[in-house]
């Protein structure tokens, strides 16, 4: 039997990416050890509980001792503090990596905490669903979903590899690109429809009561849809849009003056732009589907999941 390929994995922040991670981990025999750290007692006392980490210390710097590779799991705000208490902690050789959608903030805030004997390595998994918690966790969940990894310009080559297998190993696709235009992109791919959403729903709830409510009676798969992601942890998106306000706010600006062109092609009758405007988008939604990011199933795929309850 070959040797896991991390001897001892810490895991700091038990919500949904880091339980998935913890669970995906262990079924796939990628560590040795899990280690899995959370500030909130409650927390940990559940992860003691579900059973997904082989030990559940008080702190984050217990976690990290003798560790070879370090994932932090906390909302992008926070990533800073964490560092600065696990940093001087990390053995000679450690990989400190994290899991936050916006990466040129993180690099910002961890780097300074870094010891120089070990290796900064940030990732993004762009997977997740509306809910948090360690019992939200499972370890299929970034099957065939892209994790993107955003060294530093001076980040150790082996180092990078290493990271990039594990992420491998728990099934997802890799891809290397640098943070700042990892930032661009998820500004549009992620970010940008966040905002829309929670903007969407909070535009339901400011309604006359009695329209609210038939609004929420009545909701069709568009506006159900939208408050699927606006349910998303609140404490994520704030920090996501603070820390990636320039490239959000670049995105928002184009999608606002596209948003404009709509609405005179409406206010004037004009059908022609509008249908051609709806059949070049429509060839997004064939692309995802085409890499296998989405099912071709009817009601996104819903289905699925009422056929594992």
């Amino acid at each position: 039997m070959s040797a896991p390929l991390v001897g001892r994995l810490a895991i700091i922040g038990a919500g949904l990416i880091g339980s998935s991670v913890a669970r995906a981990v262990r079924e796939k025999g990628l560590a040795g050890t899990v280690v899995v750290a959370d500030r909130d007692a409650g927390v940990r006392a559940r992860v003691r509980e579900l059973g997904f980490a082989d030990e559940v210390p008080e702190t984050a710097a217990e976690a990290v001792a003798d560790a070879d590779i370090v994932i932090v799991c906390v909302p992008v705000g926070a990533s800073g503090a964490v560092a600065a208490e696990i940093g001087p902690a990390l053995k000679p050789g450690a990989i400190l990596s994290d899991v936050g959608s916006v990466k040129a903030a993180v690099v910002e805030q961890m780097a300074p905490h870094v010891p120089a004997h070990a290796h900064l390595v940030p990732a993004h998994p762009v997977a997740g669903t509306e809910f948090s918690g360690p019992d939200a966790g499972f370890a299929s969940l970034f099957e065939n979903r892209w994790c993107i990894v955003t060294p530093v310009a001076d980040a150790d080559p082996a180092a990078v590899e290493r990271l990039s297998v594990l992420w491998s190993g728990m099934g997802a696709n890799v891809e290397t690109m640098s943070p700042q235009h990892h930032d661009l992109v998820l500004a549009i791919t992620s970010h940008l429809p966040h905002l829309i959403a929670y903007n969407i729903v909070g535009t339901a709830a400011d309604l006359e009561q009695t329209l609210t409510s038939e609004v929420i009676k009545f909701s069709a798969g568009g506006f159900r849809d939208f408050t699927r992601i606006a349910a998303s942890d609140p404490t994520m998106w704030r920090d996501v849009f603070l820390y990636n306000r320039e490239a959000v706010l670049e995105m928002l600006g184009r999608f606002t003056e596209d948003l404009t062109a709509l609405q005179r092609a409406i206010r004037y009758g004009d059908g022609q732009t509008l249908f051609d405007h709806f059949t070049r988008t429509r060839a997004i939604r064939r692309s995802i589907i085409e890499q296998g990011q989405e099912t071709a199933a009817p009601d996104f795929g819903r289905h699925l999941v009422a056929a594992k309850k």
